[in-house]
């Protein structure tokens, strides 16, 4: 039975920031399917573009125009073509990609096409009567081995752009590697975020311990090494000394300037660092702490020294992630792998603009032979879809924020769904705990 679209429809809607963004209903023979755009503060500059209003209306941010777009261009071209959405989503993503034109996604807006893809793929999975992890991981190159939950990496610690204290490096994150579960996972890390947020009240009193974008505490620190030493001193206290790896976002684009790295920018007392002495920091801060992970140490086009720091990095735990580096785009992991600039691809389906592309993305990734780590935005909405996402493509891991702020927990609670779904219908899924960058390879391509 053939499986058309028989109705797009989009409507503006806000954020986790209060800010528009676009919600796109899909409906077919099966029912209807919905997906929620999310955005980012801290953006790159190769990512896909979304389209605002303008003008008055939410300071300029409104999203009127690309909820247009769907309603009057994209949709009715989707169902004059006639889809059958059984036979998967690629085509229909590529078709949108050739209708918008432009190489960003700026004619119709990449929150307008994302939308329709991920409400689409709900719509596919749906018409194979099958969950959409599974139906994300068909759309794969890959021949599955069971499934594989991946490891939490919670933002608990916000500094950079995402919150008002005078910090420069982005996100401190915590990942329960030592768990033997994801729901175990999230247990103990709820456990370390509380201890936490009573340690951070009593070193700097009740007031510090509001939170930024993305759930984490902002204290008033500057210092990384204040942040790592407030993060080990949780763990030791909710009893998890060893079972926690640490990852580190600087997002470095925000605060790189005329060659230099102020981390600074937010107090407004300069603090340059080269790249060099940028790179002995972060050295001496893998030799003290369990860091397993740094994400955008360097600035988006600094290319010499990601090169110069992954060669630093070889033969090491630590994962090099790339995030404004690549913005998801397969043009910017081809040019970082002749550079030898990194190991690892941060997978976001907005700085792309659709499913299919972003799973291209992370497969070309996979045949570099580099992990990729999911990951949501700032600026999230309680769409659950990047849940399934990083559980079908076997990334091993991914990042949704603190335990806290119902954006952020709707997609842990989804992957304490799933995994319960799997272990109940005695299908293979295990945890991807200390070997979370090499998930994926018990798959086969």
């Amino acid at each position: 039975m053939t499986t058309l679209l028989t109705s797009v429809t989009a409507s503006q809607r806000l954020d986790s920031r209060g800010k528009p963004t676009v919600q796109v209903e899909v409906r077919t023979v099966d029912g209807t399917f919905r997906a929620i755009v999310p955005s980012g503060a801290s953006k790159g500059d190769y990512e896909a573009v979304e389209k605002r209003d303008g003008g008055k209306a939410f300071g300029g941010n409104g999203v009127l125009e690309a909820v247009k777009n769907v309603g009057e261009i994209i949709g009715p071209a989707l169902i004059a073509q006639r889809f059958d959405l059984g036979m998967g989503l690629k085509e229909l993503d590529y078709f949108m990609v050739g209708l918008d034109g432009s190489s960003d996604k700026s004619n119709l807006g990449a929150n307008a096409i994302l939308g329709v893809s991920m409400a689409c793929a709900r719509a596919c999975a749906a018409a194979k009567n099958i969950p959409l992890y599974e139906f994300l991981a068909r759309e794969t190159r890959l021949r599955r081995q069971g499934f594989v939950m991946p490891v939490p990496f919670l933002n608990v610690l916000n500094g950079g752009v995402h919150s008002g204290n005078p910090m420069a490096f982005q996100e401190f994150m915590i990942a329960p590697t030592g768990a033997s579960s994801f729901a175990q996972g999230i247990q103990w890390a709820a456990e370390v975020y509380q201890e936490l947020k009573s340690i951070v009240a009593k070193t700097f009193g009740k007031a510090a311990i509001g939170i930024g974008d993305e759930g984490g505490f902002a204290p008033p620190i500057s210092q990384p090494h204040e942040a790592l030493d407030l993060i080990m001193a949780a763990v030791k206290s909710a009893g998890y000394e060893g079972r926690f790896k640490i990852g580190i976002d600087p997002a470095s684009t925000e605060f790189f300037t005329e060659g230099e790295y102020d981390l600074g920018f937010k107090s407004g007392e300069p603090r340059k660092l080269s790249s060099t002495q940028l790179m002995e920091l972060f050295q001496g801060l893998v030799g003290k702490y369990p860091i397993a992970l740094l994400e955008d140490p360097f600035a988006q086009d600094d290319w010499d020294s990601w090169s110069a720091f992954n060669k630093i990095c070889k033969g090491s735990a630590v994962e090099l992630v790339g995030d404004d580096l690549l913005a998801t785009n397969i043009r910017r992991i081809d040019k970082a792998s002749k550079a030898d600039a990194c190991n690892s691809l941060l997978l976001k389906v907005n700085q792309i603009g659709t499913v299919s592309e972003a799973i291209s993305a992370a497969e070309r990734a996979y045949e570099l032979g580099w992990s990729v780590f999911v990951s949501h935005r700032s600026g999230e909405t309680t769409d659950d879809f990047i849940a399934d996402l990083a559980v079908g493509i076997g990334c091993g891991h991914l990042k949704s924020g603190a335990p806290c702020r119902g954006e952020r927990v709707a997609k842990y609670n989804r992957l304490m769904d799933i995994e319960e779904e799997l272990e109940a219908k005695k299908t293979s899924c295990s945890y991807a705990g200390e070997a979370f960058r090499y998930a994926h390879t018990n798959t086969k391509g």
